[in-house]
């Protein structure tokens, strides 16, 4: 049974988390003390510094020697399961995006374990559980937040490239002459040659990852097909990789072009997408080649690691952190959450209104957060052979309320931020 003493205690935790939010909601609405570039810098830094540092001084004070395995296992099963099945909805469903598939898997499997977690499954099953939450929270910052981070860049890697393709492809049409916005016939003194250019709209147009600029109708062009020149790749960005994706694949399209267009002949029908979305293999190494180099460049790549090296290193051979190195971090990572929800305090003012994303989608992410999540993690803990209290503390703890370190993620990546905040 659950004392006030317990209550309290979990209060104590989780109400100074509350008034740091409530004191930027009023710093911003009420006292204009910021502006809203101040308050995305803000996020950067807990982002880029804050939650970097909270990460490696929490997983260094573990012992990765004692650990449950099968909670780790439940815990494991149950996020690959919701991962494989929002992968496959993105894949092959209409409605699927990449986009909500990070964001659901985010409301589904990340809950505020630390802050919340710690002192209210302690009072609800004994001071011995605390272990778990801990084991947790260390998964958490070394695989999950890694992946939800490669997905975020995956995710800006592969936008850029499609529009510098898309970008390339518009250009090129322009300077050859077409109006994407009706229909055009242009005279070069060969009356008889007309290449029919089929501007069509691919099948997932309607995805949230693709274009919405939109081009459908019939033009007509009459160019000299004996003086048919490549198309020029349109300008690219400043590391050159894009450029040299994009100029191959407009070549390889233009080839396909020149093939179908013989001279002599008076109408060849070409379909050009629009704005392709697919990725082929090229685009995908120039994409996860992309995404490399900004991880090796993010702090959070590198925190979780060095806290679990140095955790074993510790419990191995009774190895201690100086107390120089154990103040440089702390003074910053003790300030990791209550900045962290500082910037969601911000976030929440900069909105027209409190519930940001709106009535329909907070209530689908309260169901997502507190239904389908804690559902799929019984499953999967009842399936590795989890029994009893442990059980019991798998499904209460993936029902926790959300965390907050992926609403600094999502708000960093521009993702859903708004989603995050109302959960």
């Amino acid at each position: 049974m659950i004392t006030f003493r317990d209550l309290y205690s979990v209060l104590s935790a989780v109400v100074p988390l509350y008034v740091t939010m409530f004191l930027a909601y009023l710093s911003v609405k009420w006292w204009k003390i910021f502006t809203p570039d101040q308050c995305a810098g803000i996020n950067r830094f807990v982002a880029i510094f804050a939650v970097p540092l909270l990460s490696f001084e929490f997983i260094s004070r573990i012992n990765p020697y004692k650990m449950d395995l099968l909670f780790i296992a439940a815990d494991g099963v149950s996020k690959v399961l919701i991962l494989l099945v929002l992968f496959c909805w993105a894949k092959f469903s209409k409605r699927g995006s990449l986009d909500w598939a990070i964001t659901l898997f985010s409301l589904s499997t990340l809950p505020n374990t630390l802050v919340m977690g710690i002192p209210l499954l302690k009072s609800m099953y004994g001071d011995d559980k605390e272990g778990l939450m801990i084991q947790a929270v260390v998964l958490q910052c070394i695989i999950w937040y890694t992946l939800m981070l490669f997905l975020f860049e995956y995710r800006e890697a592969r936008i850029l490239i499609l529009q510098k393709f898309n970008g390339s492809s518009a250009s090129n049409t322009q300077r050859s002459g077409e109006n994407l916005g009706g229909t055009q016939k242009v005279s070069s003194g060969v009356e008889d040659e007309v290449v029919h250019v089929i501007v069509t709209r691919p099948s997932n147009l309607g995805s949230p990852d693709s274009d919405p600029q939109t081009a459908q109708n019939l033009t007509k062009v009459a160019p000299d097909s004996r003086q048919f020149k490549p198309i020029i790749a349109a300008e690219t960005e400043q590391d050159g990789v894009c450029e040299q994706s994009v100029q191959s694949c407009r070549s390889q399209e233009e080839n396909n072009i020149k093939g179908k267009t013989g001279e002599g002949e008076k109408s060849v029908t070409v379909e050009v997408p629009e704005h392709s979305s697919s990725i082929s293999s090229k685009m995908l190494g120039l994409i996860l080649k992309t995404v490399w180099f900004k991880l090796v460049r993010n702090p959070n790549s590198y925190a979780s690691l060095l806290g679990l090296s140095w955790a074993l290193a510790s419990c191995r051979w009774g190895i201690k952190k100086p107390q120089i190195m154990e103040n440089s971090v702390t003074i910053l990572s003790d300030a990791g959450l209550g900045m962290a929800m500082f910037s969601l305090g911000l976030f929440m003012a900069l909105q027209p209104r409190i519930i940001a994303c709106g009535n329909r989608l907070a209530v689908y992410g309260m169901l997502v957060r507190f239904l389908a999540g804690p559902a799929v993690m019984a499953v999967a803990a009842i399936g590795v052979g989890l029994r009893g209290t442990v059980l019991r503390v798998s499904i209460v703890q993936a029902a926790l309320p959300q965390g907050i370190v992926p609403f600094v993620f999502a708000r960093e990546y521009n993702l859903h931020a708004d989603v995050l905040s109302t959960a």
